[in-house]
């Protein structure tokens, strides 16, 4: 990881052998699945979608852990992200500001944040390692790539850990966080670049946990392989929120 930026790409043979294994499975589950398509039909969310195994091995072959540059964890079924031309698009499901959010700002996020009740406040819910994504099919650059803000990790955990410091570790998972990340939003937005980072094929792209990221509408004239964009997602959890938090 560059500790910098809060990003990197990985690549090798066996990155790629993995994606050539995992990419028919997942075309399957997406043109077979009862899963509502979100956004105004433009993106599957697939979250678990994904067949491979603890180890993340898939249809035989082995996710090279090596290549990645990660020490092996336990895996859960990797997300199956796919977005079509279109994206994002409005639904009943998601209020005008939202959808707003969502196009002008690539619905940008730190994940693990869990949004509950009817007012949306958030908390540390599902405390994350890192992520990785693997891009499964061929797609234009504007096909609705990921978007990174480099060095909002840095950010994030100084305004998270000013909102936590004060209480017990233990009890950090059970505080609203909301006014703290939504202030953490917007410096980022102020003094972090943003990066879009398309996804190629026989690469990985491995994020810091707490780097704020999101997804670019889908740019007119872009195209992608059916069913659409497709990357598959891993995001082992940590032990606790202050691991999460504080933890290198």
């Amino acid at each position: 990881m560059d500790c910098a930026v809060g990003w990197r790409r990985a690549a090798g043979p066996g990155i790629s052998n993995w994606s050539r294994a995992a990419a028919p499975l997942a075309t399957n589950i997406v043109t077979t699945s009862n899963e509502d398509w979100r956004c105004g039909e433009t993106w599957f969310v697939g979250v678990n979608a994904l067949p491979n195994d603890g180890a993340g091995r898939i249809a035989g072959a082995i996710l090279p852990w090596g290549e990645l540059g990660l020490e092996p964890v336990m895996l859960h079924r990797a997300q199956l992200s796919v977005v079509r031309a279109g994206y994002p698009k409005p639904s009943v499901a998601e209020s005008d500001a939202a959808f707003r959010f969502r196009l002008n700002h690539d619905s940008a996020h730190l994940d693990g944040l869990i949004a509950e009740g009817p007012n949306k406040r958030r908390r540390v819910v599902e405390p994350h390692r890192w992520i990785v994504g693997l891009a499964l099919n061929d797609a234009d650059e504007g096909a609705s790539p990921l978007v990174v803000w480099e060095g909002s990790q840095t950010i994030m955990r100084q305004e998270l850990f000013t909102a936590l410091r004060d209480l017990p570790e233990a009890e950090w998972g059970t505080v609203d966080v909301t006014d703290a990340y939504q202030a953490a939003r917007k410096r980022v937005f102020a003094e972090c670049p943003r990066v879009v980072v398309p996804g190629r094929v026989g690469e990985a792209v491995i994020l810091h946990r707490l780097l704020v990221h999101g997804v670019a509408p889908w740019a007119e004239g872009a195209q992608a392989k059916d069913p659409g964009r497709m990357i598959a997602y891993f995001r082992p959890l940590m032990n606790s929120v202050s691991d999460w938090l504080l933890g290198s």
